[in-house]
């Protein structure tokens, strides 16, 4: 009999019915790339503002354009007429202005970091431990905590977007989807909200406005007057027209801008937060023992308390680097999962996928030549520890007919023969005839009475094993070519 060797199956390669699809690792990323809430950064971070900033540049151009059409028509008459200290107090005043507006603007006002997975899971237990809920019934976490602050009871309101307990003076902004902590309000014309972390930087804005505001406004009129004088109130508006236009503007600003610095300026005297008064949280109204807890008594101690102490580090970090995460299973286009944990796993399990494919695809492509071979029969030769079969095995493989019970006994040449189509009789396709079938080790020969006179493979276990193993890589070796 012919022999033929066999091709070595490549179980690390790809098999037709999957495609590899490896996790590319995943790049470093800041904090500030990920962050949950409605805010915008630039510069790498180190910028931090609300996502609704028109407000915030309608202030900027107001202050810039009122500011240089003052240095451009006023100052150099009031400079000649007056002093030259104008438009220098005028620069210094701008100067601090933008500053305190900017620093307000683009600074992170006290935003509380969100509990991670495992931190709210641990805080639902603690809920659940406190309330003394069982597994029968589901209890929805309590809304509020109390805690005594200086003799007072505070409650801690509980966030279910941020998934913590708010501390003292903390609240949610709807408008930044964040908790800040000494919340004061958000702020459109700065474009921020105003928490603990840049409260002293929007009061001196404020402040710095108001006198800024009033120094133009008076200085405007001034000159006006001194040129009304000279050539008359008509001449003086045409050959000064930004004047006029400031001189509006300033007009219907100062009221707004020197009530709201005055408003705070009481609310820093009080140790109060706009939220605070507004909600009435420590008007006598709710009670004569109902008082502010958070201030010092003193008028000077709140102010110092507010504007000179030191400005609390960000809880965010949100220039920091994201952790790594450990890679996981990717899902690919054909519906199979792959599993990149390491590369050592990945490559053991395309490993076992293949194997455990291909002697799928070969068993089934190779039972039907087992299935449709006769038994042994009683009568005739008995196996060697196994029971005999009384009768021929009439189980065929799925689709395959039935022969009738007068079909008489054929050789093992003539039932490879109608199995196995011959090379010529289909074209292109090549798969095994009978001579150069392998012979597996303890089949009989072809040749011997036994083979010829009854239809018949004397197998045991082990035998039957090698027989469906050979006849398995003889098909892989011819479907490979």
């Amino acid at each position: 009999m012919k022999e033929c060797g066999y091709s070595e199956i490549n179980t690390r390669g790809t098999s037709p019915m999957e495609s590899p699809h490896i996790k590319k690792k995943a790049t470093i990323q800041r904090k500030w790339e990920v962050f949950p809430g409605r805010n915008k950064f630039y510069c790498n971070g180190r910028v931090m503002m609300a996502r609704q900033t028109g407000v915030f540049y309608l202030t900027l151009i107001l202050i810039l354009v009122t500011s240089g059409l003052f240095f451009a028509f006023d100052c150099p008459y009031l400079a000649m007429k007056i002093t030259p200290a104008i438009p220098v107090i005028g620069g210094i005043l701008v100067l601090f202005v933008m500053g305190t507006l900017l620093r307000t603007s683009f600074s992170d006002p006290g935003v509380l970091p969100r509990a991670t997975p495992d931190e709210a899971a641990d805080l639902e237990r603690q809920i659940d431990v406190a309330n003394g809920s069982t597994s029968g019934g589901y209890r929805p976490p309590p809304r509020t905590k109390e805690v005594v602050i200086n003799g007072q009871t505070v409650k801690l309101k509980y966030c279910f977007t941020c998934k913590i307990f708010r501390p003292p003076r903390a609240s949610h902004c709807s408008l930044c989807d964040n908790c800040v902590e000494r919340f004061d309000h958000h702020c459109p014309w700065v474009g921020n909200c105003v928490g603990k972390r840049n409260y002293r930087f929007f009061y001196m804005f404020i402040l710095s406005l108001s006198f800024l505001t009033v120094f133009i406004f008076a200085f405007v009129i001034t000159h006006v007057i001194l040129r009304s004088q000279q050539s008359g109130f008509l001449n003086a508006l045409k050959d000064s027209p930004a004047s006029v236009l400031e001189a509006v503007v300033c007009f219907f600003s100062v009221w707004s801008i020197v009530g709201l610095s005055g408003f705070h300026t009481y609310l820093i005297g009080s140790n109060q937060t706009t939220n605070e008064d507004i909600k009435g949280s420590w008007s006598s109204k709710r009670g004569k023992e109902n008082y502010n807890p958070y201030s010092y008594g003193n008028i000077f101690k709140n102010c110092s308390a507010a504007l000179c102490g030191p400005v609390n580090p960000s809880l965010i970090d949100r220039r920091g680097f994201v952790q790594a995460d450990m890679a996981q299973a990717v899902s690919p286009s054909n519906g199979l999962t792959m599993y990149g944990s390491t590369q050592s796993e990945s490559n053991m399990c395309d490993q076992d996928q293949c194997i455990q494919s291909t002697k799928f695809v070969l068993q089934a492509a190779a039972t039907p030549l087992l299935q449709n071979e006769p038994s042994v029969t009683s009568d005739e030769l008995p196996l060697p520890r196994k029971a005999s079969i009384p009768a021929p095995c009439t189980s065929l493989a799925l689709g395959q007919p039935t022969p009738p019970s007068s079909m008489p006994n054929l050789n093992s040449e003539s039932i490879l023969t109608d199995m196995i189509p011959l090379k010529e009789d289909l074209g292109n396709h090549q798969f095994l005839t009978p001579d150069e079938a392998p012979s597996p080790p303890g089949m009989l020969p072809v040749t011997s009475p036994v083979a010829h006179s009854h239809t018949m493979h004397v197998l045991n276990l082990v035998t039957q094993d090698s027989l469906h193993e050979d006849s398995v890589r003889g098909l892989v070796k011819l479907s490979s070519v």
